[in-house]
Parts: C-alpha cells; sequence; structure tokens
C-alpha cells in the first residue's frame, strides 16, 4: 500500500507497487495483456509480409505500374511513418499515459492499412504506408512499456522476446494469404492485394475491443505522482490471481521511495540518455540500428530476389515466405527462455554473433551462383532463426535500460534512430541493387549486414548488462526516486 495518497508535487512517498507486481503468478490477467497488446504484432507481421510477398502484384498493377526501385522506395515509405510515429507517439505515452496511447495508435494503425487497399498510383500508396507505419511505431513504443511494466521480473524476458517475434506468425498467415489472393484461379491479382490489406486492415478492429480490458500501467501512475491510483489497480489484478490461485507469495522485495512529479522534461530525458546511460544509449542505438538494417535490406526485398534472381513465379512466392516466417518466429519460442535463465548479455551477444557469420557464408553463395531457391530460403530460414531473437532482445534491452518515466520514449527514440538509421535506407538501397541485376553488387550488401550484426555482438559484449529476473526499478532507478 503506499504511504499516502495524495501527495503533492516534490513530495515523498512509498509504494509497493512494483514488489506487488512481480510477486504475482502467471494468470489471467497476464494472458490478455499479451494477447491484446501483443497481437498487434501478429497483424503487423501479416501485413508486412503481405507486401513483401504482394510486391510483385502491386508493381504489375495497372493504376501503379511500379518498379524495383519505386517497390523499395513504399517500404522506406513505411519504415520513415514508423521513425516519426515513435517519435511522436512515444512522446505522448509518457506524458499521457499507457492506455490512451495504445488505442490511438491502432486506431491509426487500422485506418491507414484499409487504406492502403484503395491506393491508386505511387504516391497515395507511399502515402498510406508512411501512416500505417506512423501507426506501428507508435505501437512499438506504448505497446513495448506496458507490457514491460506489467509482466512479473522472472517471465519478462522471455514474454517480451515471444510477443515481438510473433510478428513472424502473422508473418506465415501473410504468406499463406498471399497463395490464395496471387492465384489467378482464384481471384484477380489485382483485386486480391487489395482486399488482402482492406481485410487485413479492418481485423484490427478486434484489438481495440480487447484492449478496454487492459488497465492503466500501475508502474506509470505510480511514477506521476498517482499511487492512489495504481494501488487500486494493483489490488483489482490481486484479487482476481487469488480467486484462481489461492494465497499469493510474498514479495521479494520491498517498498521504493518515490518524489511526486507529473512529467519528466526533454532537458531530463536527454541527460539520463547521453549523460547517466551513455553506455546503454550506445548500445540501444547498436542493436536497433544494426538489425533493423539487416531485417529490411532481406525481407522487403525477398520477393524480388525469388522472382528476379531464381525464376519463381509471383503467385508461389508464399511457399518460400512461409519457411523463411517460420523459422523467425521459432527462434523467439525455443530461446526466450534462455534470455531469463542464462542471461540478457550472454544470448544477445550469441545471437547478433551467429546471424553476422551465417548471413557472410550466405551472401557468398549467392553470388557464387550455388544456391538454388529451396537453398536460399533454408540458408534465410536458418540465419533468421536466431537473427530474430537478437532482433526482439534489442527492443527488449531498449525497454529495461532506461527509468520508467521515459521509458516508452526510450524505446521510441532508438527505435526511430536505429530503423532510421538501419532501415529506412536498406530497402531503397537493395531494391536499387537487385534493379541493377549483379549478383556480387548484391552480396556486398549482404556482407554489409553481417559487418553489422557483428558489431552488434561486439557491442553487446562490452557494453551488456544483467536485467534478467530483476525488478525494471533496479535495473535503471526512476527519475522520481531522486528529490527534484
Amino acid at each position: 500500500m503506499s504511504e499516502t495518497a495524495a501527495p503533492r508535487k516534490g513530495e515523498a512517498f512509498l509504494t509497493d507497487v512494483p514488489a506487488r507486481l512481480d510477486r504475482l503468478p502467471w494468470d489471467r490477467f497476464h494472458t490478455l495483456v499479451c494477447v491484446a497488446l501483443g497481437v498487434t504484432w501478429i497483424l503487423d507481421g501479416l501485413e508486412v509480409t503481405l507486401v513483401g510477398s504482394l510486391a510483385p502484384a502491386i508493381a504489375a498493377s495497372p493504376a501503379l505500374q511500379l518498379t524495383e526501385t519505386q517497390v523499395g522506395l513504399t517500404a522506406s515509405a513505411y519504415l520513415l511513418g514508423a521513425v516519426l510515429g515513435a517519435l511522436m507517439f512515444g512522446w505522448l505515452t509518457d506524458r499521457l499515459g499507457r492506455k490512451k496511447l495504445f488505442t490511438l495508435t491502432v486506431l491509426v494503425y487500422l485506418l491507414a492499412t484499409v487504406a492502403t487497399g484503395f491506393s491508386w498510383d505511387f504516391w497515395s500508396l507511399a502515402f498510406f504506408r508512411f501512416l500505417t507505419g506512423a501507426g506501428i511505431g507508435g505501437e512499438y513504443a506504448a505497446v513495448n512499456s506496458a507490457i514491460q511494466e506489467l509482466i512479473p521480473a522472472r517471465r519478462r524476458g522471455q514474454t517480451d522476446l515471444i510477443i515481438n517475434g510473433t510478428f513472424w506468425a502473422g508473418g506465415a498467415m501473410g504468406a499463406l494469404i498471399s497463395l490464395v489472393v496471387l492465384n489467378p484461379a482464384i481471384v484477380d491479382p489485382e483485386i486480391g492485394w487489395r482486399a488482402a490489406f482492406i481485410v487485413g486492415g479492418a481485423l484490427s478492429f478486434v484489438i481495440l475491443l480487447l484492449r478496454r480490458w487492459i488497465p492503466e500501467s500501475p508502474r506509470w501512475l505510480m511514477t506521476h505522482g498517482r499511487p492512489d491510483e495504481a494501488d487500486r489497480v494493483v489490488r483489482d489484478i490481486e484479487a482476481g490471481a487469488a480467486s484462481r490461485h489461492g494465497t499469493l507469495p510474498p514479495a521479494e522485495y520491498g517498498a521504493i521511495r518515490l518524489h511526486h512529479r507529473d512529467h519528466i522534461s526533454i532537458a531530463e530525458v536527454v541527460g539520463v540518455m547521453f549523460r547517466r546511460h551513455r553506455d546503454r544509449s550506445i548500445l540501444a542505438l547498436t542493436l536497433m540500428a544494426c538489425q533493423a538494417f539487416c531485417y529490411n535490406a532481406i525481407f522487403f526485398t525477398y520477393a524480388l530476389v525469388l522472382t528476379k534472381f531464381y525464376g519463381v513465379a509471383a503467385a508461389d512466392v508464399g511457399w518460400y515466405i512461409l519457411p523463411f516466417a517460420i523459422g523467425n518466429l521459432l527462434g523467439p519460442l525455443l530461446l526466450g527462455h534462455l534470455f531469463d535463465s542464462i542471461g540478457r548479455k550472454p544470448m544477445i551477444t550469441l545471437t547478433y554473433a551467429v546471424s553476422g557469420v551465417l548471413l557472410a557464408i550466405t551472401g557468398w553463395a549467392f553470388a557464387a551462383g550455388w544456391l538454388s531457391a529451396v537453398g536460399q530460403t533454408v540458408a534465410w530460414s536458418v540465419i533468421f532463426f536466431f537473427a530474430s531473437a537478437a532482433a526482439s532482445a534489442a527492443y527488449l534491452t531498449v525497454g529495461e535500460a532506461f527509468p520508467l518515466e521515459m521509458r516508452a520514449m526510450g524505446i521510441a527514440v532508438f527505435y526511430a534512430f536505429g530503423t532510421g538509421i538501419g532501415g529506412v535506407v536498406a530497402p531503397a538501397l537493395f531494391g536499387a541493387l537487385i534493379e541493377g541485376g549483379e549478383r556480387t553488387d548484391i552480396m556486398w550488401g549482404y556482407m554489409l549486414g553481417a559487418a553489422l550484426m557483428l558489431l552488434a555482438a561486439f557491442t553487446e559484449w562490452r557494453l551488456g548488462f544483467a536485467a534478467e529476473r530483476k525488478p525494471l526499478e533496479e535495473v535503471s532507478e526512476p527519475v522520481s526516486a531522486r528529490p527534484m
């Protein structure tokens, strides 16, 4: 219980909210949080995979008639939107609360995805992709921060990795759907690719209904001087858990002292990032940028490689993206628990390093012409089994690295800079390399991705920190723990 229900600004108070949240057994409430908040990743994976699978059909659309470079630019527009959306919505999430923003961001995503299905030329497609990216960028900030603050410390790493990894469950669904919508015997491809976006976006309306049952984060409430509200939310969660599991276990640590404040300023955010936690900022930027380049370079142009260099029919691309998506999904599912048991630092270092080495080998084999379409797909599936866990761990690291009051902004800043540096350039670059038609040029692009993954592994080995099974307040002390 909080020592005082209504502290005045600057006044100190005690709260045991973190300890009570971390002692909870896994409950139906936690499952609801994972489903209602994490389902966005499935829909995002569905929609993004459709873009990759449908790229040849979209490019050949009579209304659009896109070049390979323009296909790459539409992917870059999506990522640019994600960068700006993350920054804007991340800032608002820390000021206004997790619940308000994860409702707004999914609404933006829903409307923009549906609008993509009505695109009439390159510029309209790029604009709607930009808005879709803005919604999903905001989702990454609002949803990741909420999930990390509601899940018990002992399960936080595995849960976060699996939720981020479910993007690829949507990817597998997208690959299967593409096999239907691109089959001329079933539907006209011009209608099929448009319907895929419209229906996929409309399905996200279910998320809005589910999220009505998710409360505001008690940790956000307590760090914004509202311990009484935080206590009420936790009591409701505890009552539900106790009714299903019996007497709750005792807390493993005690109350913490905070000072009432509404929000922290941009100057304080900058001070925490670049003075108090400078090493963590370097680490976060490196992990995010390197995985973003690797992922976006390969995934957004995967269908173009298959059709141009291996002669795969556009209607059959889904068969090759399906195992790729499954490999990405299995990585976090099978390796996630190791990030809580063995630890963050060794596992992040290992997954980035293995991904980089395998990517370099595969790039060399591609240039030498040693791979078939099936061989290329097997190689990517193995590489991204490890890379998927590594990329998910990057989001986990950024969320854990900074204080509660700026968690969403921290995720947003490093997602934005990482995606801007590593992600926006990659699809356009690889689109141009593929359009040039030279395997050797593309190989050097793959080698660049491999080098960046190895750089990230080295940076984690040098600057990584232990966060496994620790409360968030111990990993990074809240700003409100110190007097104003």
